[in-house]
């Protein structure tokens, strides 16, 4: 503006110039200033919900992939709900609104969210155009979904709030100094912790806590259908008896508590999802690649306790005392379970015998002495009898440990002389 009054021949300052500019900026402001009105929900009325970009977290092929953030917001009691999840479609959104629902216990009369081409389809003269899925949904649940007008994210303060808060205590920055997340189940439980936070603290607007207000709440509440909207999760499969589902001929595996319950797959780009019902509601369960007839898809962490461990090794077996005599040889200690472990492994003679020595020792020397000279047997490999009180006098001298191990005379690392034998010899028939 001062550019152009120079070039009409001003020959002001620029000070002068930005003091006529601020009075007349605030002269148009005074009438044209957009006023606001607080938020006035009933309880039971409004629920409003919206995205937030969520931390990197290894995906099923372990390289790191975009989350996002489902953040739901009660208008009245302030009561917040936190989903981590992998996209933000369709199918993804009905899991995280039949999840609210059953998470607050109850289904408002209206949820509000921002014009997404999951609930929007387009606007004609200025009028959004529902999704028929999503309107088939709302029926289900006995609410309405209402979006905010374009460009007015004021209409849903509280769930901006929401993301705000979620973003602020799950991603990881250099304010808060959280660490990466590891996987998605780590991912999820600090959701539901960050949660548990804000519901149980008291709230600054009502000065009340959200969670308490919630009770109350949800006695203005519809009641949530015993059934989910499952119409858009795909199809169903039984999960069977060694946690999978069967799809396009191939096993899938399933986390352990759904065995012989009903489960929705569906193929989501280049990968199948798995949804199941659990008490909070419908729950992505798994993710896996799709894959071919022969080449079932297992996650090893779907089998806790298996006898075999992730990496393909047997996993060692776990002592545990059936008589009186092998109780109190276990009592000794850590060292004791590893002495047994080993012992059995490397065929030691007369094992029963021993472990009545060592309950012996313990009683004289200490179970704490016996407890470190049985370890260390275990480690360097030495179950013949009269090595575990040699070993104890060698602690006793604090000799350095490497010396117990002791080599093997039956075999050795070096190469023998028979290939020098014919060295200075002519062979037959040569000269």
């Amino acid at each position: 503006m001062h550019e152009r009054l120079v070039a009409m021949g001003f020959t002001g300052t620029d000070r002068t110039t930005r003091r006529a500019v601020r009075a007349a900026r605030a002269a148009w402001w005074a009438g044209h200033r957009r006023t606001y009105r607080p938020w006035i929900s009933e309880p039971g009325m409004w629920l409003q919900f919206d995205w937030a970009a969520g931390p990197l977290v290894p995906g099923p092929d372990g390289r790191p992939r975009s989350t996002s953030l489902f953040c739901a917001w009660l208008a009245w009691s302030r009561f917040r709900v936190v989903i981590a999840t992998w996209d933000r479609k369709m199918e993804t959104l009905l899991t995280c609104l039949d999840a609210t629902v059953r998470r607050v216990g109850g289904v408002p009369s209206y949820m509000l969210t921002d014009n997404e081409k999951t609930v929007t389809v387009e606007h004609i003269a200025g009028v959004a155009l529902r999704h028929p899925v999503i309107v088939a949904a709302s029926r289900h649940y006995g609410t309405q979904v209402i979006t905010c007008t374009p460009y007015d994210p004021e209409s849903k303060g509280g769930s901006e709030a929401s993301v705000r808060i979620a973003k602020a205590d799950l991603l990881p920055t250099e304010v808060n100094l959280a660490e990466q997340y590891t996987s998605f189940a780590a991912l999820q439980q600090a959701c539901v912790a960050v949660e548990d936070k804000v519901n149980g603290r008291v709230h600054r607007e009502t000065a009340r806590v959200p969670s308490a207000m919630l009770t109350e709440e949800q006695a203005r509440l519809h009641p949530v259908p015993v059934a989910p909207f499952t119409a858009a999760l795909g199809v169903t499969r039984i999960v069977n008896t060694d946690q999978t589902v069967r799809f396009g001929s191939v096993r899938y595996s399933t986390p352990p508590g759904h065995v012989g319950t009903e489960a929705w797959v569906r193929i989501d780009g280049e990968e199948l999802v798995i949804v199941a019902h659990a008490s909070t509601g419908l729950v992505e369960i798994a993710r896996h690649a799709l894959s071919t007839p022969g080449c079932p898809r297992i996650n090893l962490d779907h089998y806790p306790g298996h006898p075999q461990d992730p990496t393909g090794t047997p996993k060692a077996p776990t002592p545990r005392a059936r008589t009186e005599a092998e109780t109190a040889f276990l009592a000794i200690g850590a060292g004791a379970q590893s002495w047994l472990v080993e012992a059995a492994a490397a065929g030691a003679q007369r094992v029963r015998s021993k472990m009545s020595h060592a309950v012996e020792l313990a009683a004289l020397v200490g179970i704490d002495r016996v407890d470190a000279a049985l370890g260390a047997a275990a480690a360097a490999g030495r179950f013949d009898d009269g090595d575990l009180a040699s070993i104890i006098d060698h602690h006793a001298t604090r000799a350095p440990s490497a010396q117990l191990v002791i080599a093997d005379e039956a075999h050795s690392a070096q190469p023998g002389t028979s290939a020098w034998a014919g060295l200075g010899h002519t062979a037959r028939g040569q000269r």
